[in-house]
């Protein structure tokens, strides 16, 4: 999958790299469930990063697999992982492997199933192609541009909402708050989802309405369900517009999915609501 075997067009690119991340992230969910524990603390050790994120002893291996198969498998390409040190040699690249090796770390930590693998192909600053990979639920949610999105290999779609009163929505419970009184309507909150990427990619499914997070996420927690959304009718926007990636900094404002119709209304309701600082 070097640049002298890359297929000419865009399309064709991603729907040819999303083989590869579909592959990864199955071998990297199969190293994460060796040391998974549904209903019970996970086998891996922990340790604690700056402020207070834990991480575990499968994070690093998951981590460790997919960096020896990605890096092979696009060699031209820059590296981002919340596991790994960012040297920011990527900023001069113009693809990039975007790579939460587990997101949702504490569910997986306490043996609740919803936690993923996420990974993205990022091409000028935008996600192409993308998987998030739910192992303990049995959950592939795939997409690479202009294929369409998948959840196990159907074909799936955002929510088709004619009015977004009753609405149900997923994200902190003050966020959820300010953005239905913002946006003049009432809203029922999801259940809590520890995997932001797997929030995310419910709402490309339709399972829940609209999805938020507060002002602490990153690349590597959003980039694959960022093309999710997209190609199954709805969209990602953050606080100030559309979300890009490959940037000096990780770090995102306040997110906001929804179908692409009420992407504008809420966007703007999202900058008048108060801000939030959980994901």
């Amino acid at each position: 999958m070097d640049g002298s075997s890359r297929p000419d067009s865009l399309e064709e690119r991603a729907a040819v790299a999303l083989v590869a991340l579909t592959a990864a992230a199955r071998l990297g969910g199969e190293t994460a469930l060796v040391d998974f524990r549904l209903g019970s603390p996970t086998r891996a050790s922990v340790s604690y990063k700056a402020g207070d994120s834990p991480v575990t002893s499968a994070d690093l291996a998951v981590d460790r697999r997919l960096a020896e198969i990605l890096r092979g498998c696009f060699p031209d390409a820059g590296w981002l992982s919340e596991e790994s040190e960012d040297d920011h040699v990527r900023l001069g690249q113009n693809r990039l492997i975007v790579l939460d090796p587990i997101d949702g770390t504490r569910a997986f930590m306490h043996g609740d199933p919803c936690w993923t693998v996420a990974i993205a192909l990022v091409e000028a600053g935008r996600p192409i192609a993308g998987i998030v990979h739910a192992p303990a639920l049995g959950e592939t949610y795939a997409a690479s541009i202009g294929r369409g999105a998948t959840l196990n290999g159907v074909s799936i779609r955002a929510a088709k909402l004619a009015s977004l009163e009753g609405a149900q929505v997923a994200g902190p419970r003050p966020a959820v708050a300010a953005l239905a009184a913002a946006a003049g309507f009432r809203a029922e909150p999801a259940p809590r989802t520890p995997s932001l990427a797997y929030r995310l990619a419910c709402v490309a499914s339709g399972r829940i309405a609209l999805g938020l997070a507060g002002a602490n996420s990153h690349d590597w927690d959003i980039a694959a369900a960022d093309v999710i959304l997209r190609e199954a009718g709805a969209g990602l926007v953050e606080r100030g517009g559309e979300v890009s990636y490959n940037q000096p900094h990780t770090r995102h404002d306040r997110l906001l999915a929804a179908p692409a119709e009420w992407l504008s209304r809420l966007s703007s309701a999202m900058n008048l609501a108060t801000p939030e600082r959980r994901a």
